[in-house]
């Protein structure tokens, strides 16, 4: 076995339980930023609570949030690596993570109801493997994406009608209206103030998987392409107008953050 995957599995419950009971210094900073917008009311103090959670979550390294989400791996490889092998280090590391209680015991059987104890079953853990010219590194990042949030995802085929907001056209102001319309519709639900991530066009699958990658990116980044850079920024403008507030509960944090790709 090559020297680089003696310690993987090891590494991967690492991984695992840094993200489930730890959040990165960009969106604390983010966090930070949201508490001292919000003033007063149901928004505020459901901030303050959550603010309150992630710092107790971190001290007592438990998870931040009873729904430790859908387990997503993005990984890449040296091209000699055995991903069979990998693959089965990554199941070992998420079953251990969900003995010792840093995830939830998330995965049911679709048809019988069924939980499988240890997050393992038919598609999950979700692994996506691509390989990078690196010989002896391994990159693997770890999205848990809450279901509240995932049910709560959208796509839009433009050109088309957007309830209140008339036509959307197949350019970025009928782009900038579906956003809006997603964040509007949601209306708090999946634990907002929230991160929003966008693909325009591609297929389908390729669109979501696309989106989701967005939530990779740092909160205090720039998007590259300028055109997107000014959607982002509109987009975190005006959401944050729409008087929904974090969890729903009205105010002016809807959003800490809103990314997209092409």
């Amino acid at each position: 076995m090559p020297a680089y995957l003696n310690d993987f599995r090891d590494s991967v419950l690492q991984l695992i339980t840094h993200t489930s009971t730890n959040l990165p210094p960009d969106v604390r900073r983010a966090m930070q930023r949201a508490m001292g917008e919000e003033s007063g009311g149901r928004a505020a103090q459901a901030l303050q609570v959550i603010a309150t959670n992630i710092d107790m979550a971190c001290d007592k390294e438990g998870p931040i949030c009873q729904d430790t989400g859908w387990i997503t791996f993005e990984i890449k490889t040296p091209v000699e690596a055995n991903q069979l092998v990998m693959k089965k280090q990554i199941r070992e590391a998420v079953a251990e993570a969900t003995k010792r209680g840093k995830l939830r015991t998330n995965s049911v059987d679709s048809l019988t109801g069924v939980n499988a104890s240890d997050n393992l079953g038919p598609g999950t853990p979700t692994m996506h493997f691509d390989q990078w010219e690196s010989e002896d590194e391994i990159e693997i990042k770890l999205l848990l994406k809450g279901g509240g949030c995932e049910n709560k995802n959208i796509q839009y085929s433009l050109p088309m009608e957007i309830p209140h907001l008339g036509k959307a056209g197949r350019d970025l102001d009928g782009v900038r209206k579906c956003i809006l319309h997603a964040v509007w519709q949601a209306q708090g639900q999946g634990c907002s103030a929230g991160a929003i991530g966008v693909c325009i066009g591609g297929d389908r699958a390729q669109g979501y998987l696309n989106a989701k990658e967005q939530l990779f990116r740092l909160l205090d980044d720039t998007n590259p392409i300028p055109e997107l850079a000014m959607l982002e920024d509109y987009v975190m403008q005006r959401a944050n107008t729409l008087g929904i507030g974090t969890m729903g509960f009205g105010g002016g944090v809807t959003l800490i953050v809103a990314r997209s790709a092409c």
